[in-house]
């Protein structure tokens, strides 16, 4: 600093131009506006102008000089240049130099002429003013100095004690005490305060203690006072001291700090007298003991409520009252003095301070303590009453007036919503749950969120929309913190209830759902108050709980509405567990809710959501098989309370779509209980029959016999759950995610899953989905269903929609379509007549299904329509049962129930007059609204049918096979369907027969029903178990027509017998060789119902004896459904009865729920057996002969010349074979040779003989020539396949030759291979019981013989040449119009018809020709050296087969059918006609079951079954083996053909 004032030149040139320059800059400084620095500076110069003196760098009298003439600038010149000799007195007094010394004190008495001596005195030295000469000796001085300070500071002059001078303070008391209401002022007063004090020697710190005491005892007068301890008071210090003494005396226990000292000490505070940190710490208690006595608090709140959880013995009740009795006897504490000054402010409105004191404290401890939460919500009121009364107040309300007040620094009144975040949502943050001290400020809040809640709705504005979205969070914060807790303390208010619903219904649900969860697991722990009144609610909970029943269920619900009004998640909470224990408790606690209020409804809603989502529950029994009983009462707790009661649905509804994209299926028990309850519309599949007939109608039909109760008064609650649905578009994704749920049930759930509890899962989701969907067809208007359901296409390519599911979700959509285009176009041209009418309805659909058509062929593979029309498929999946037939029935059954009703009404005098008459009139009303709806029914089947008839030419392609056709038929349309619903599983065989009722063109109807009947195993066996209720109906319905046909010559020809759908085309050879159409006559016709049963019978024992869960379960089920038509032939009849008998024993105490299953079935089929019949009144078995050779044709060898066993005929082995091989395949052949047969026999002439020349050569040739022209899909695969069938067929026919014994052995041990070795030992202990009975099969065969024989000559076996002869001829008009399904369904049950070995197993035909054993024998070494090739191409093909199902599903099945016949055939020990002979084998495994087959085949032979014309007794399955024998040979290339895979 000294460097930049006084420079070194200056010295240097001081006479010349330093003393100028110093002067000059001395004058800048002093002329410098008085900021404070400017004095530093001239301090500094005037330092560094003494400090060259003291140098000796500058003569004495220069600088003497100078600084008198500075004197002048400043008035404080020479008390600034006194501090500079002051400063430069310390450090020369330092110094060692003694010249430096002498410099200053010459330095200091030059400058005594300009210096005042009074000045130096005051701030030199005392040794320096000595030698100055300024005073005579520096220890006298000292000496006065102190003690001047003792008799300033030390001695006692003014009086502090009343007694010491009573006279003065008495003065004194008596000039405070005066009236203050004139013009007395305290101004006026304080000078005569000090008067007073000048007058007595009063002390003024005793004066201001006698003006506090005053002041507490007039604490009315705050402004006199405050205005005269402000002018009094010199330090804050003091005053806050004296007050702190004050606070000091009343911190004795028992003693009570009186208020007005708390007052006098906020009313300091807020007019800042004091400091808030002063006065703190005078205080008790000390922070620390608050925070101990908060934790203690919340110790025994819990072991309070410990206590009134836990089961308490009555002598230990007596010892904790006495405890209690003995803790209220001992002493207060002390007063919280904290606690009185947080109330004193809060009276005087100083929030800002009280804020301060409040953060100290444990949260809510201040406004635990009801003085303080009151003068709170008294500030609060005073803050927001500007705002309430502009948009608060409700109409007609006035409101009480409040005085505001007088002090400026109490918080700003709010005038808008704005305003209320700076003090208002603090306060009430700080006051919490006690705002239930003060109920009118509670509504006042809720309704400033009302009021809140309706701009922010209205509001647009995207610049207020961030600030209302701030203000909406602060609002949700307070329902929160603030009025929620507080509910829970109010004493059962049940307005304040219903008025903090206004505010919680204008959030969404989701923030209302946040709320309660806060409410109910976070706010009962924050207060130790909470966690008693928690423990008190549960407490009174199951004292209530525990005296519920239906009879007192009116005044138990009105203690539950009392206690719900407080504390509803408590409660619910409660009631809930019980009733996941309890489900009987559901009805009574239903109808006691009754009185809860709009939130307490709300709120039962969010607890069974979160109960329903506990993860600490598991969904399913231990068992793993079912759902647990806590979910399934959960379920049915939310329908009956979601029907009965407003309760919002959207939340619930949001959950189980939540659930389902998470992959979850339980949760939709809830959805369909909640629709069942709410809809009334009911799944079940176990409707009997009237229901079923009427659920085929009008809405109003089914409402009133669909279901098992009366569904009333839904209107309100099915319209709540619509418009919940589509307030929060969930209809449609509900439906998709079902949808789709569905099919990934068994991928996403099935995991380690019981196969049961995955099969009730896929149930309940697709009984579910068929349920919603349901109600929302029947519920939604046309355009709000249109316009949320996409098209067909978009549903199943972009939502992934299984095609069933999307048609379901469509068909309503297409009805609606085409009615409301119908109605357009009768409007269009009205008066026109009937016919017209359908024209248009015709028209209508065209317009309507004509994008469905091109919308479907993107669904499947193009491959599929070409033997499929797209408009056939649109129109099966676009209509229902009401599309087909009205139920006349139904309707005439429920109008004369409602006459039966109305007569009733008439007849009882009990009920009233009024009542009686609004009843008649409610079912005069029904009964008509039925009629009406019958009759448009009518009108509506009528045009329905008559577009069918229009269509029907055109929905098949005449190109395509027969078998084709139906093969997609049955796979696209009629299967997936039959198992959705139900309803669909009869609309399936109506729409079966309705086709051939329509004479369709290329509709084989013996045919559809050949293929439904004969492979039932897989599809049973992949069934669930509702499915397979399904599944049994729409069989049973097949059947019903069947069985119609089948009872009546007259109805079988009125129905069927000129029909298209029974008309077989084949290629005639004994006449002329033109095309001839060909019926089935009445009496095949039973011969094919008859193996159709027999089919069933087949497939049904075999599911019987597999031994799986899911085999035996579904089959008992469809046995159950069809029992009303099958079983009717009696053998078959007990041969179902044996194997279920076999069941339940074997059950028992394994599987209770199949023993259940059997059990039932059992008893019913023994009901029925009465109205069983032999099988030759179900069937003519006797057949007219023409002819010994007609005989032997028509009815196989006889007895006396059947073999003794199949190892002693090689060809009956081969025969054998061929049979098992072709018994139940799908692929496309020859149908020409068999249809020839039967012409050959029916006329009595047989093919004339050929001679031996065919070879087998040509033989192969044909049928490859024929394989050219099949169009089968997947032909690769089944080309491969067969070709690995010929190579095998070739190597077995070589080892025939070479002896049976050989053969057997080779199968065995070829079988080894793919067998278990438990298997291989079972097939050796088959073969030697086999043997055993093939001989004494025989010795009985002959001695029938020696009878049978004498009456009808033996027939001349057909030889080899003849059989080659004919195949040749046959071949030559081979045609893929049919399948052997074809062969297999139809011809094998023709009594008149010469059929292949197929139908015949144990006919005992002659050796093969020589020619052919030659071709076999050459082929033999091939057909060893390809074994090991075949294995390999058998691995590649199983890995095929997954895709070969979709182009050839049948082929599947067969293979199917090869591996459960192989793993299983444990039906060859019943005592019925054996099913399992005509399963099909693979070749391998058929060598190594022939001994057992041939001698099961003689021990059946032995018991005759039919008598022919001659009187020779016979059984049935040798007639049949040995047609299907006599086919085999007779078939054009044998077993190259009708190979499947092995």
């Amino acid at each position: 600093m000294a460097t930049l004032l006084l420079q070194t030149d200056w010295i240097k040139n001081w006479e010349k131009s330093g003393k100028h320059e110093f002067v000059q800059l001395c004058k800048d400084l002093a002329e410098k506006p008085n900021h404070g620095c400017e004095v530093r500076d001239m301090q500094t110069a005037l330092y560094e102008l003494c400090w060259q003196v003291v140098q000796g760098n500058l003569k004495l009298d220069l600088a003497a000089s100078v600084l008198g003439d500075m004197m002048d600038l400043r008035e404080d010149m020479a008390s600034i240049l006194a501090d500079v000799f002051s400063i430069l007195d310390i450090e020369t007094n330092a110094l060692e130099e003694k010249h430096r010394r002498e410099n200053y004190t010459q330095l200091v008495g030059a400058c005594l002429m300009f210096v005042p001596e009074v000045i130096l005195k005051e701030r030199l030295d005392p040794d320096t003013l000595e030698s100055l000469g300024l005073i005579k000796q520096a220890h006298q001085f000292n000496q006065k100095i102190v003690k001047i300070k003792t008799k300033l500071f030390y001695k006692q002059q003014k009086f502090n004690l009343l007694r010491e001078e009573n006279e003065g303070y008495a003065k004194l008391i008596s000039e405070l005490g005066q009236d203050l209401s004139g013009n007395i002022t305290s101004h006026l007063v304080l000078e005569s305060i000090k008067s007073l004090i000048g007058c007595f020697n009063l002390d003024p710190n005793r004066v201001l203690d006698i003006i506090l005491e005053v002041y507490e005892g007039r604490s009315d007068q705050d402004h006199f006072f405050l205005s005269l301890i402000k002018s009094y008071m010199c330090e804050p210090l003091t005053l806050c001291h004296m007050l702190g003494f004050k606070f000091k005396f009343y911190q004795e226990p028992n003693e009570e700090t009186p208020r007005s000292l708390y007052h006098i000490a906020a009313a300091l505070l807020h007019h800042q007298l004091v400091e808030l940190e002063d006065i703190y710490v005078h205080l008790l208690p000390q922070d620390v003991s608050i925070v101990e006595e908060h934790k203690k608090e919340i110790s025994e709140a819990k072991q309070i409520a410990r206590k009134l959880v836990m089961v308490v013995v009555p002598s230990e009740k007596s010892e904790d009252k006495d405890k209690e009795k003995e803790e209220e006897k001992n002493d207060k504490p002390p007063d919280n003095q904290k606690l009185g000054l947080l109330e004193a402010l809060l009276r005087i409105g100083d929030w800002h301070h009280a804020q301060s004191i409040m953060d100290q404290m444990p949260s809510f401890y201040a406004s635990s303590h009801k003085a303080i939460a009151l003068a709170l919500c008294q500030l609060v009121h005073l803050t927001v009453d500007p705002l309430y009364r502009r948009a608060g107040v409700p109409k007609g309300a006035k409101g009480r007036v409040l005085r505001p007040l007088r002090s400026r620094r109490t918080p700003r009144p709010a005038e808008s919503f704005e305003d209320l975040r700076q003090d208002t949502f603090s306060m009430l943050c700080y006051l919490g749950p006690h705002l239930s001290h003060d109920p009118i400020l509670f509504a006042k809040v809720v309704r400033l969120g009302k009021a809140f809640m309706k701009e922010y709705q209205a509001e647009s504005r995207a610049e207020f929309k961030d600030k209302m979205e701030t203000l909406l969070s602060c609002f949700l914060s307070i329902a929160d913190q603030v009025l929620l807790p507080s509910l829970s303390l109010l004493e059962c208010n049940a307005c304040l209830s219903e008025e903090l619903w206004g505010l919680f219904k204008l959030f969404p649900y989701h923030h209302r759902y946040r709320l309660y969860g806060q409410w109910k697991n976070e706010t009962y722990s924050s207060h130790p108050l909470l966690v008693k009144v928690k423990a008190q609610t549960i407490d009174r909970a199951k004292y209530i709980m525990k005296r519920l029943t239906k009879e007192n269920v009116k005044p138990s619900g009105r203690q539950i509405g009392k206690l719900s009004h407080s504390n509803p998640t408590i409660l619910f909470d409660y009631i809930l567990s019980q009733i996941q224990w309890y489900d009987n408790l559901i009805g009574p606690v239903v109808d006691s809710l009754k009185y809860l209020t709009s939130l307490n409804y709300d709120l039962l809603a969010y607890c069974i959501i979160e109960a329903l989502a506990n993860p600490e529950k598991e969904k399913m029994k231990h068992d793993d098989t079912t759902i647990s009983s806590w979910l399934q009462s959960l379920a049915s707790l939310c329908g009956a309370v979601f029907r009965k009661y407003p309760i919002e649905l959207a939340g619930l509804l949001q959950y189980v779509t939540n659930q389902l994209k998470a992959g979850k299926s339980f949760d939709l028990l809830i959805l369909k209980e909640v629709v069942q309850k709410m809809a009334g519309i009911e799944i079940t599949d176990e409707m009997t029959s009237e229901q079923l007939e009427a659920m085929t109608g009008g809405e109003q039909l089914k409402a009133e016999g669909g279901y098992f109760g009366q569904i009333r008064n839904t209107k309100k609650s099915s319209q709540r759950l619509k418009d919940a649905l589509l307030d929060h578009e969930l209809a449609l994704p509900l439906c998709l995610l079902m949808a789709q749920q569905r099919n990934g049930v068994v991928f996403l759930e099935g995991g380690e899953k019981h196969l049961k509890l995955v099969g009730k899962l896929y149930d309940q989701c697709h009984d579910t989905l068929v349920q919603f969907g349901g109600f929302l067809a029947s519920n939604l208007s046309t355009e709000d269903y249109i316009k949320r359901v996409p098209s067909i296409d978009i549903l199943c390519n972009q939502f992934h929609t299984p095609h069933d599911a999307a048609f379901f979700l469509s068909r309503p959509m297409y009805a609606h379509q085409i009615l409301s285009r119908y109605d357009e176009l009768k409007k269009a041209e009205k008066g026109s007549r009937q016919q017209p009418k359908v024209h248009k309805y015709v028209a209508a659909c065209e317009q309507v299904m004509g994008p469905v058509h091109e919308a479907v062929v993107s669904l499947h593979p193009p491959r599929v329509w070409d033997d499929l029309r797209p408009q056939f498929y649109a129109t099966f999946w676009s209509l229902t049962m009401y599309d087909l037939a009205a139920p006349h029935t139904a309707y005439e059954r429920e109008v004369n129930k409602l006459k039966v009703q109305i007569k009733a009404i008439e007849d009882n005098p009990e009920i009233p007059v009024n009542k009686k008459k609004k009843e008649k009139e409610r079912c005069t009303a029904l009964q008509d609204k039925l009629l009406e709806e019958e009759r448009k029914q009518l009108e509506h089947v009528q045009r329905v049918l008559h577009r069918l008839k229009l269509e029907k030419d055109n929905w098949l392609l005449a190109k395509s096979t027969k078998n084709e056709t139906i093969t997609k038929f049955l796979q696209l349309c009629l299967f997936p369907r039959c198992i959705f619903s139900a309803i669909d599983a009869v609309y399936c065989a109506r729409f079966v027969e309705l086709v051939h009722q329509q004479k369709t063109p290329n509709f084989c109807t013996l045919l559809c029903y050949d293929r439904v009947f004969s492979a039932i195993i897989y599809t049973v066996a992949s069934c669930t178990e509702n499915e397979s209720r399904r599944y049994g109906r729409f069989l049973c319905c097949m059947l019903e027509t069947v069985t119609r046909w089948h009872s009546d010559r007259s109805i079988y020809e009125k129905e069927c017998a000129n029909y298209p759908g029974f008309l077989t085309i084949f290629r005639a050879t004994g006449f002329d060789g033109g095309n001839k159409a060909d019926q089935l006559d009445y009496e095949n016709f039973r011969h094919v119902v008859h193996k159709w049963h027999y089919m069933l019978t087949k497939a049904s024992v075999h599911c019987l004896e597999t031994g799986e869960y899911t085999h035996i379960r579904n089959v008992l089920i469809v046995l159950t459904k069809i029992l009303p038509c099958y079983p009717k032939v009696l053998n078959l009849g007990q041969a179902l009865e044996c194997r279920v008998h076999k069941i339940c024993l074997e059950e028992k105490e394994k599987r209770p729920d199949l023993y259940a299953l059997a059990m039932g079935y059992s008893g019913q089929l023994k009901g029925r057996k009465a109205h069983m019949v032999p099988e030759n009144e179900f069937h003519h078995k006797e057949q007219p002969v023409r002819s010994t050779a007609l005989a032997s044709q028509q009815n196989g060898p006889p007895a006396s010349k059947a073999p003794a066993s199949k190892t002693e005929d090689p060809g009956a082995e081969d025969g054998d074979r061929g049979k098992d091989k072709t018994a139940g395949t799908t692929k496309p052949v020859n149908k020409a040779s068999s249809a020839t047969a039967k012409v050959t026999t029916s006329n009595g002439n047989s093919a004339p003989n050929r001679s031996e020349f065919t070879s087998s050569k040509e033989d192969k040739e044909k049928s490859g020539k024929e394989k050219k022209k099949e169009k089968t899909p997947g032909s690769t695969p089944e080309t491969k396949g067969d070709r690995r069938d010929k190579r095998e067929e070739r190597g077995a026919g070589g080892k025939e030759e070479r002896g049976a014994g050989g053969k057997e052995e080779r199968a065995v041990r070829e079988g080894k291979e793919r067998t278990p070795k438990a298997e291989r030992d079972k097939l050796k202990e088959e073969k030697s019981s086999a043997k055993e009975e093939a001989k004494e099969s025989k010795s009985k065969e002959k001695e029938r013989g020696a009878t049978g024989g004498a009456k009808l000559p033996p027939p001349r076996p057909e030889s080899e040449p003849e059989r080659d002869n004919k195949r040749r001829k046959l071949d030559s008009h081979s045609s893929p119009s049919h399948s052997s399904s074809v062969k297999h369904a139809v011809v094998p049950c023709l009594p008149l018809v010469r059929s292949s070995p197929q139908q015949h197993p144990g006919y005992n035909c002659v050796s093969r020709s020589k020619s052919r054993e030659r071709e076999l024998d050459k082929k033999d070494g091939d057909g060893v050296a390809t074994r090991a090739k075949d294995k390999k191409d058998e691995k590649e093909r199983k890995e095929r087969k997954r895709d070969h199902i979709i182009s050839d599903p049948e082929v599947t099945l067969e293979t199917k059918r090869r591996k459960d016949e192989n793993g299983t055939n444990s039906c060859k020990n019943s005592k019925s006609t054996s099913p399992s002979s005509d399963a099909p084998l693979s070749a391998e495994k058929e060598k190594t079951k022939r001994s057992k087959s041939s001698s099961k085949e003689k021990n059946d032979s032995v018991k005759p079954e039919r008598t022919s014309s001659g009187g020779k007794k016979e059984s049935r399955h040798d007639k049949e083996k040995s047609e299907k024998k006599e086919k085999r040979d007779s078939s054009s290339s044998g077993k190259e053909e009708k190979k499947q895979y092995p």
